[in-house]
């Protein structure tokens, strides 16, 4: 199992669960309770699950699609590690992954 925090935007809360690989950080947020909105389902049609990695992490994932970056023009506010949690497959690579949730 691979350990995941996801963190609440505001910082004053933090969640670490164990993940196990291959799925996404927007079903194990919703499989583990964590507030992540994720209206779409996961079809990549909203920006409801966005999330901000720390700088240490952006390398460790694979960089955004088009259609991906296209959503996340519609988040607010939008940093340089904000991604969308349906986008982000969990492997091994991304124990200790921290994930603060995005503004609603």
């Amino acid at each position: 199992m691979v350990q995941i925090t996801f963190i609440s935007p505001d910082g004053a809360e933090r969640r670490t669960v164990d993940a196990p690989p291959g799925i996404t950080l927007l079903k194990l947020a919703h499989f583990e309770g964590v507030d992540m909105e994720g209206t779409c389902g996961g079809q990549m049609a909203c920006a409801t699950c966005h999330v901000i990695l720390g700088d240490a992490w952006i390398d460790a994932v694979p960089p955004p699609s088009d259609e991906e970056l296209d959503m996340l023009a519609l988040a607010p506010d939008v940093e340089p590690g904000s991604r969308l949690g349906c986008q982000i497959v969990v492997t091994e690579a991304l124990d200790g992954l921290e994930a603060r949730l995005g503004p609603c």
